[in-house]
């Protein structure tokens, strides 16, 4: 008797097996997420082609610390924090041995009413989506116009981020397109969503302007850490981050080494980091 053959399942398969796995999750702990991106996305807005490499989802924040402890308890391997996963912080990554990789939200970058409120806004106009079998709450469809267009305003040079758009809010009627703009204000985005319709410097004023600055057109890591400072909302804030600052971003090295590193790798990294950042200074400078 020959030896069976493991046969690895198509990613566009395991990703939607992944929505449904954390749908289960959340099911069975009584906890409100949202279902982002892939296939959770209305067929009338996916670009030809488009296929996704994890499972995406928005959490309640409320709900957050009950569903990773529920998370873990499945299985589910946290890779990456919220505080070393982007300048927005806003999401966390986790791996499952069967499922594969889970982008797990705590906010929507670019919404700056308050995160329990602006869950609430998506979570009132909320629909089923069947996904690998399994009814999973999706966001409205002007509210996925709006999750595309702010994802493609911090994806700087991607041309799938530029094509979903034109999927999106380029085909969009007017009656939708009306639709995603009283979102944006209600939900306080009006300074990302200028990216996507090319009105950014209009909002120079704007405590917001300078990180979405930086992450829909790029800049050095000094320029970075300078706009999230500027963004923060309060002193306390403020303070936190430049303290973070130096650090290293243990999971992203870890990440880029891919393996677990050591701590003389982190003390290195920790002086080559200010090298590094002076350098794209002077090389921005120069340029």
């Amino acid at each position: 008797m020959g030896e069976s053959t493991m046969v690895e399942p198509p990613l566009t398969v395991r990703v939607a097996f992944a929505h449904a796995a954390l749908q289960h999750v959340a099911d069975r702990h009584g906890v409100d997420v949202l279902h982002i991106k892939g296939p959770a996305l209305d067929p009338q807005i996916v670009r030809p082609g488009r296929t996704s490499t994890d499972a995406d989802i928005v959490v309640r924040p409320s709900h957050l610390r009950h569903f990773i402890t529920a998370l873990r308890e499945a299985g589910w391997v946290q890779q990456e924090h919220f505080r070393s996963a982007s300048s927005f912080e806003h999401s966390a990554a986790f791996r499952h041995p069967e499922w594969g990789l889970a982008d797990v939200h705590r906010l929507i970058p670019g919404f700056t009413v308050p995160r329990e409120q602006a869950f609430d806004r998506l979570w009132t106009d909320r629909h089923d989506a069947t996904i690998a079998g399994r009814a999973c709450p999706v966001p409205s469809l002007p509210a996925q116009v709006l999750i595309i267009a702010l994802h493609a305003a911090r994806s700087p040079g991607s041309g799938r981020a530029d094509s979903d758009v034109e999927h999106s809010w380029g085909a969009a009627d007017n009656d939708l397109r009306d639709e995603v703009k009283g979102l944006v204000t209600a939900l306080g985005a009006e300074v990302p969503f200028s990216v996507v319709t090319g009105t950014l410097d209009e909002h120079r004023d704007d405590p917001q302007y300078l990180i979405w600055k930086v992450a829909s057109r790029g800049g050095t890591r000094l320029e970075e850490w300078r706009a999230r400072i500027k963004a923060a909302r309060t002193p306390a804030a403020k303070t936190v981050l430049v303290l973070r600052a130096p650090l290293v971003n243990v999971d992203h090295l870890r990440m880029v080494r891919g393996r677990p590193v050591t701590w003389w790798e982190i003390v290195v990294e920790f002086f080559a980091r200010p090298a590094r950042g002076l350098g794209e200074w002077w090389k921005a400078q120069r340029s």
